[in-house]
C-alpha cells in the first residue's frame, strides 16, 4: 500500500488531466450559462464527489476479494491500456469544438424536451419562488437535480472511473480519494465560471496525449514497483 502523499498526488494529476477536457466538464460550462451558477456547482461537484468516494471505496475492497499481487498487476495492465487509448485519442481528436457542440446538442435535445410543457411565465415564477426558498432547499431544485444525474451517469464506466479504482487499489485509498476530489473542484470551478468561452480555448488533443503519458508514466513505476505482501 502506498503512501498518502503518493496516492494523492498520483490521483490529483491523473484526474485533472483526465476531467479537463471531458464530456462532463464542458456539460457543467454549458449548465452554468444557463441556470445559477452555485446550484450547477453544487450539482456537478457532489454528483463527482459521491462518485469518486464509490469509486475509491470499490478500490479499497478490491484486494480483500483477490489476492493483492492479482489486483496491483490488473492495476499495472490498465495504467498502460488507458495511457494507449488516450494517446490513439489525442492523435485522431477532432479539438475541443467538435466535442463541446457535441454535448451541447445533446444538451439542447434535453431541455426542449423538458421545456415543452412549460410556459416562459411559469418559469419566471419559480425561480422567484425558489430564490426565496432556504439555502438547503433550494440544492433540491430540478437545476441540482439536472446538473448532479448529468455528471453521475456521465462518469459512470467511465476511463477516469475505472482509473480510480485501480489506483485506489494500489494506493493509499484516503490520498486518492483527496487528489481526486481536489482535482474534481478545481476542474469543476474553473469550467462554471470560464463557461462556453473558456471550454473551447482547451485542446483536446494536448490534454489527451498528456493524459496518456501520465498512465504510461504510472503503468511503468506500478510494474516496477514490488508487490506489498
Amino acid at each position: 500500500m502506498g503512501s498518502l502523499v503518493q496516492g494523492f498526488t498520483k490521483s490529483l494529476a491523473m484526474t485533472f488531466l483526465s476531467e479537463i477536457g471531458d464530456k462532463t466538464f464542458f456539460a457543467a460550462a454549458i449548465l452554468a450559462m444557463r441556470y445559477p451558477r452555485r446550484l450547477v456547482l453544487a450539482g456537478c461537484l457532489s454528483a463527482l464527489i459521491v462518485m469518486t468516494i464509490l469509486s475509491a471505496t470499490i478500490g479499497w475492497a478490491a484486494p480483500n476479494l483477490m489476492s493483492r499481487y492479482w489486483t496491483h498487476h490488473i492495476t499495472t495492465v490498465l495504467f498502460f491500456v488507458f495511457g494507449l487509448l488516450s494517446l490513439w485519442d489525442g492523435f485522431k481528436e477532432g479539438g475541443a469544438s467538435e466535442e463541446l457542440a457535441e454535448v451541447e446538442a445533446e444538451l439542447d435535445s434535453d431541455l426542449k424536451n423538458t421545456d415543452r410543457t412549460k410556459k416562459d411565465t411559469s418559469k419566471i415564477e419559480d425561480e422567484q419562488k425558489k430564490q426565496k426558498r432556504p439555502f438547503l432547499t433550494a440544492f433540491f431544485s430540478p437545476i441540482f437535480l439536472k446538473a448532479f444525474s448529468i455528471n453521475f451517469f456521465g462518469e459512470w464506466g467511465d476511463k477516469s472511473q475505472l482509473a480510480t479504482i485501480g489506483l485506489a487499489a494500489d494506493e493509499n485509498p484516503l490520498g486518492v480519494v483527496l487528489g481526486g476530489i481536489l482535482a474534481q473542484t478545481l476542474c469543476t470551478t474553473a469550467a462554471v465560471i470560464g463557461g462556453k468561452s473558456l471550454a473551447s480555448q482547451i485542446s483536446e488533443r494536448i490534454v489527451a496525449l498528456s493524459g496518456g503519458m501520465l498512465f504510461i508514466i504510472f503503468g511503468i513505476q506500478s510494474f516496477i514497483s514490488p508487490v506489498d505482501a
